[in-house]
């Protein structure tokens, strides 16, 4: 009996045990429920901000000041001396076909505008393809209209070319009839080639057409000598360039709501984008079908000539050579180490991302405020910028036809002879999503079906997406690119935002990473991502705060102006105020280019006028060197091991730069 006594003494002491382990569990996880960040729309933001950054309006400093050795550049694109208006009497006329998405429509039309410049030819009203291609579009706009001002694009070049809406009707039916001659340049083509070559045919024939399809039509770097060129480059992109008004509207409303949350914000641009990514053999850093995809765009590629390298290449050695993006959530990690909070509101640009939600939920993960063009606009006015439009007939899915009981029947009286097998079991259904899009032909056929209706006319929907995207880009507080410089060559969307954020405020802070140097900080922490040792924060922190400032415009100079000029307008389209406090840096390349700091002296009165925006601006006072950093997990004693690291990996860079004072 006492054996039976003391083991249910022991099984009630367990169970009390249990119930009180319970109850514990259960008033921890009501406690640290209290502390878990939850994803919310956009109108829910405003609460919580106060008490997690602090005070409304009230920046740290040193994750959203300005750049102050920058505040010296100032926008300077006005012609300078002997610059005459266009001759009255032109040398006929430039009828172009712009092919491409945002970026390289946009480049495209500012290389137009100085080649019709350079021929002394009147230009008509450029077609984008993208809008063209899709029937039944809202018949409110037409191609160029679709995106951009007409008006106003005209209005601001009267004094540099003559542009006119369309051909004239005596030249409009040698248009249908293919009459005239037709080149299409290389984005490389050099001045001369237009000189020597398109000119005496277009003073010919008085009208020849161009068809662009690489984001470009000039060469990015032109002599000293044709420095007034590169300036109407400039003013074409961030003057003339205006975005119809109902772009504009909806994109300053979306401004406006980001900053009536009293907090800054910054805009990251993933840049995974198909094309792209094929083009750079970074197909083995996603998997399925999108590895297949990527593949099988890189095999056109291979086969169209626009790539002669092999199909298969190694995209890990691609990726620690730089040339595949930062991931999303490499991103994130990158933006935590340098203090940024998990309440930071982060604007997610870019009309295409390839491979979907599934790549951003680490980042969305580590940034709860993670927003984007559908959290900021309703169905109804993103429905009223694109206009009234001729439905498309909707592709009706159709499974295949179910047998009836005779038909099972027969089949089973025609088995053979007896013993009969079982029956085989039932076919798998056959879901919707397996028939349409990728899925649908991936899995059939090797070839790739040609764009659907839809196809089309989302792409050209894209292209307003990209255009109200832009104009938050512009207005954020930081712009961050997951993928630019890439090793096409073609114009991409955060190189356009970030000369564009350099030309109008040089000091507003946009990262400059450089991919390979990031890559190798992460291959030595990758066992320890989420929680690397100091010297490592410390590193990352020192290289994105260099690339704010001389260090990464001069970098982007080397490698990104080259490939577009509109990506690093420097020193063509600035101007420098004299400032005792800073002092200039000339740096030349190898090639005797000027990399940084060979910009005019800005006149008197954009001087004047810095000087009174100084006087009413106010320091805001940072609250903490960095925000609490649940990244750094290290003694103060592996400290002495990050200047030895950051010597060795910085030395491999900035080998073609020559400072001279």
């Amino acid at each position: 009996m006492a054996f039976v006594a003391k083991i249910k003494l022991v099984v009630l002491s367990v169970i009390a045990l249990s119930v009180a382990s319970f109850i514990i569990h259960l008033s921890f996880a009501k406690f640290w429920a209290v502390n878990i960040g939850q994803y919310r729309a956009l109108p829910n933001l405003s609460q919580d901000f106060p008490f997690i950054l602090g005070r409304p309006g009230v920046k740290n400093k040193k994750l959203w000041s300005s750049i102050k050795s920058l505040d010296e550049l100032q926008p300077y694109a006005k012609a300078r001396s002997n610059y005459s208006v266009p001759k009255e009497q032109s040398n006929g006329f430039i009828y172009a076909k712009v092919f491409g998405g945002f970026a390289k429509t946009r480049s495209s039309i500012c290389d137009l505008v100085a080649i019709s410049r350079l021929l002394n030819a009147t230009l008509v009203i450029p077609e984008i393809q993208e809008s063209t291609r899709s029937k039944g579009i809202s018949l409110k706009f037409k191609s160029f209209s679709y995106v951009y001002n007409e008006d106003e694009f005209i209005a601001y070049l009267k004094n540099d070319i003559i542009i006119a809406k369309t051909l004239p009707e005596s030249l409009m039916e040698r248009r249908k009839g293919n009459e005239f001659p037709t080149f299409k340049p290389k984005s490389s083509a050099s001045p001369n080639f237009y000189i020597k070559e398109i000119l005496p045919k277009l003073k010919k024939s008085k009208v020849i057409g161009l068809i662009i399809v690489n984001g470009g039509a000039l060469q990015s770097i032109l002599p000293p000598s044709m420095a007034e060129v590169q300036r109407l480059r400039c003013r074409v992109a961030f003057h003339a360039l205006q975005f119809r008004p109902e772009i504009q509207m909806l994109g300053r409303q979306m401004v406006n709501k980001l900053r009536a949350l009293g907090q800054p914000f910054l805009a990251f641009h993933p840049g995974l984008l198909r094309d792209t990514l094929a083009y750079n053999g970074c197909a083995e850093l996603f998997q399925d079908v999108h590895t297949e995809l990527i593949q099988h765009r890189r095999a056109q590629m291979i086969k169209e000539g626009l790539l002669s390298e092999e199909l298969n290449v190694d995209s890990h050695l691609q990726r620690v050579k730089g040339l595949c993006p930062l991931m999303p959530e490499e991103v994130g990690i990158l933006l935590r180490v340098m203090g940024y909070p998990s309440k930071t509101i982060i604007y997610l640009a870019g009309s295409e991302t390839f491979g979907g939600q599934r790549v951003l939920i680490p980042l969305r993960s580590m940034f709860t405020n993670t927003v984007d063009l559908t959290s900021l606009c309703s169905e109804k006015e993103l429905s009223d910028l694109v206009g009234p439009e001729t439905p498309i007939p909707q592709n009706i899915f159709r499974p295949p036809p179910s047998k009836s009981e005779k038909e099972l029947k027969e089949e089973w009286n025609k088995a053979g002879l007896r013993p009969r097998p079982l029956p085989p079991p039932p076919d798998r259904p056959i879901y919707q999503h397996e028939k349409e899009g990728w899925y649908g032909w991936i899995t059939e056929t090797p070839t790739e079906p040609d764009p659907s209706a839809m196809d089309l006319r989302i792409q050209a929907h894209r292209l307003l997406w990209d255009a109200l995207d832009y104009i938050v880009s512009l207005e954020a507080d930081a712009f961050f690119p997951g993928f630019n410089n890439d090793n096409s060559g073609w114009p991409d969307f955060s190189s356009l935002v970030m000369g564009h954020r350099l030309y109008e405020t040089a000091s507003f802070r946009t990262y400059r990473p450089d991919r390979k140097f990031v890559v190798e900080l992460f291959n030595f922490t990758r066992d320890n991502l989420y929680h690397p040792k100091h010297n490592w924060t410390t590193l990352v922190q020192e290289h994105l705060n260099k690339s704010l400032s001389e260090e990464g415009l001069i970098r982007q100079s080397l490698l990104s102006k080259p490939a577009m000029f509109l990506s690093h307008p420097l020193p063509e389209c600035s101007c420098r105020i004299a400032s005792a406090d800073v002092a200039s840096n000339h740096v030349r390349g190898k090639d005797g280019r000027f990399l940084y700091g060979d910009e005019d002296q800005c006149p008197k009165w954009i001087q004047a006028g810095s000087l009174a925006k100084e006087g009413v601006k106010s320091e805001d006072e940072a609250q903490t060197d960095y925000e609490s950093n649940d990244f750094v997990n290290e003694s103060e004693s592996e400290k002495d091991g990050a200047k030895t690291n950051q010597t060795s990996l910085w030395d491999q860079q900035d080998d073609e730069m020559d400072p001279n004072d």
